[in-house]
């Protein structure tokens, strides 16, 4: 189960031994009302100052509180939607609410009581799955790819999830695993439209198709440091909300911002030890048909996540599931190649209900 962004909530349902035995099953999304998103942006903010992962300044615990009641409402109208009992399910991974991730410092805190999901809902939970990783000095992200792995049809092969933040994840021919933070995804193009329209996004990419890209602020965008650095890598959602686009129209920033995107998920290439078949976009990201195109003109062989027989707005829930399995067997979830952690290792703290 799902709740990384500020859209709503993922819940998918699969069948799985953790390894290589994946069957997918239903999936929904319950969608985050205004006063909700307005909540956990304000989150994002006064999360900003926290420096130990117990700390929950200002309203963050009322909030951290009204996120589980969410997630404990979303699981209950699941189960009601597929006629399913909590007897039907074994486990639950429950991701949380991201409000800040620092794993140079290691910090990184996501939102969510683990115990509390479990005693309403009767089913055990595994829950803080980025935390160990992070003790250990990796990068706390991505978490996907070891499950970007158990769907492969053939390789080499990359997925990208295209969320607040774009990832990677590279398969190669014999499994190794390459994964890290590309850059922006939804996060600066969404904030942007809702800065000057008031809108939650750019539906379908239709503001940014009708702008022109400014060649000067994406070059400045695409001139940091991060796109040099070696991976393992990643992005706390806010990592370029200092970039200044003001001077452009409406349609002018969400086409540069969108173009962004794109330029940053084409530049991940660089650290691939060989040239992927395809392109697989997963997440929100792949219904912005501007952002699409994009990356069209720019990488060969970019197909939908629908292409390749995936349903893309499942996915990382499913995901969630997958992890809770392997951490409930003590199996791997993060790699040396996806967060640079200096050994694999399991994750995720068990709540029972």
């Amino acid at each position: 189960m799902s709740g990384t962004s500020l859209d709503g909530i993922d819940v998918a349902l699969i069948k799985t031994d953790g390894e290589n035995l994946v069957e997918r099953g239903p999936s929904a999304t319950y969608t985050y009302d205004p006063n909700q998103q307005a909540m956990l942006r304000q989150a994002l903010i006064d999360a900003s100052d926290i420096t130990d992962r117990q700390q929950r300044p200002s309203n963050l615990a009322e909030v951290e509180a009204m996120s589980t009641k969410w997630h404990i409402n979303a699981v209950q109208k699941f189960l009601d939607e597929n006629n399913l009992t909590h007897s039907n399910i074994d486990v639950i991974g429950y991701h949380g609410q991201t409000v800040i991730h620092r794993p140079d410092v290691h910090l990184t805190v996501q939102l969510g009581d683990g115990q509390a999901l479990a005693e309403a809902t009767k089913i055990q939970i595994v829950y803080d799955m980025r935390a160990a990783d992070v003790s250990a000095g990796g990068q706390g992200a991505p978490l996907i790819p070891v499950y970007h792995r158990a769907l492969t049809k053939q390789t080499p092969m990359a997925f990208i999830n295209i969320g607040g933040v774009g990832n990677v994840t590279h398969v190669a021919h014999d499994g190794y695993l390459t994964a890290f933070d590309t850059g922006p995804g939804n996060a600066l193009i969404n904030d942007w439209i809702k800065k000057t329209t008031g809108d939650d996004y750019d539906d379908s990419g239709k503001i940014a198709s009708q702008g022109r890209v400014s060649v000067p602020h994406l070059k400045s965008a695409l001139s940091s440091e991060y796109f040099v650095k070696r991976p393992p890598k990643s992005l706390d959602r806010n990592s370029f909300a200092h970039l200044d686009f003001q001077s452009l129209s409406l349609a002018d920033g969400a086409a540069t911002l969108t173009a962004f995107t794109a330029h940053s998920i084409a530049r991940s290439a660089h650290w691939f030890h060989e040239p992927p078949k395809a392109w697989v976009i997963c997440g929100g990201g792949r219904h912005n048909l501007a952002l699409m195109q994009m990356l069209r003109e720019i990488l060969p062989n970019v197909q939908s996540a629908e292409e390749q027989g995936l349903n893309g707005d499942s996915l990382e829930a499913e995901a969630w599931a997958y992890l809770a399995v392997r951490s409930l067997r003590g199996l791997p979830i993060t790699f040396p190649g996806t967060t640079g952690v200096k050994q694999e290792i399991t994750g995720g703290v068990l709540a029972n209900p």
